[in-house]
């Protein structure tokens, strides 16, 4: 489990390295006063605090707002992670005694946040990519969902399936996994099942539902006394139709 959660960190890590290395030979904003490799640690600094941030504030979107469009998410993440990464600039520069006045306090959260619009906007497209409904992007069909479980799981009954960044979570009666697959490569996968789309990062199977329940304004369904399923309001009307709850 923990390799496996090393692994999917990789890719991030890697363009949190290439960026700040990027923006440090780069210089925007005065920063090669800083020095080789102080400009490349503070670039890559602020890089990995701002990944850090906008992975909590995309998970808590994800989890609370759900239905929101992806260009007004976009914008409100790129605002709030400006603003640890604002606070980080500033703590540098106390630090090393060249505090700015409060004055010029607006301008560097915009040139703050013009840098992290940027990263966002990378992020959402190649999310896009990742978690795209339609088939894959080759014409290659989908690898066998079983053939990448452990053994222990291949004969198991299928619960749902979880988008988690560029992995996915596929829950069985006899336990879970974490693989590398694309959810709308997965959904291709089991097309001959019983089952559909809940959330835009859930597929579930629908003689796993136990029951449903509503709370927040919201549904979720029931699938084992410690696995719930979200049910976003893009998909709940076909769901209701359909007769899942």
């Amino acid at each position: 489990m923990i390799l496996e959660r090393l692994r999917s960190l990789l890719p991030s890590l890697a363009a949190i390295v290439a960026l700040g290395s990027f923006l440090s030979i780069l210089g925007p904003y005065d920063s090669h006063q800083f020095g080789v490799p102080g400009v490349w640690f503070y670039w890559t600094g602020l890089m990995a605090l701002g990944w850090g941030s906008g992975s909590f504030f995309s998970w808590l979107f994800d989890r609370y707002l759900p239905d929101w469009p992806r260009p007004a998410t976009g914008l409100a993440i790129s605002v709030l992670v400006s603003l640890p990464v604002f606070v980080g600039v500033a703590t540098i520069q106390a630090l090393i005694g060249q505090p700015f006045p409060i004055s010029v306090a607006p301008v560097i959260f915009f040139l703050v946040w013009v840098i992290s619009a940027g990263v966002v906007t990378i992020s959402i497209l190649a999310d896009r990519r990742d978690r795209s409904d339609g088939p894959a992007s080759d014409a290659r069909p989908a690898r066998s969902l079983t053939d990448k479980l452990p053994p222990r799981l291949r004969r198991a009954r299928l619960l749902a399936l979880e988008a988690e960044d560029h992995y996915l979570r596929v829950y069985t009666d006899r336990g879970d996994a974490l693989i590398l697959m694309r959810l709308s490569d997965a959904v291709s996968a089991v097309e001959a099942l019983d089952g559909a789309r809940t959330h835009r990062s859930w597929w579930v199977a629908r003689d796993a539902v136990q029951s449903a329940e509503r709370g927040d304004g919201r549904a979720r369904l029931i699938l084992t006394e410690t696995l719930t399923a979200p049910v976003s309001r893009t998909y709940a009307p076909k769901l209701r139709e359909a007769g899942w709850y």
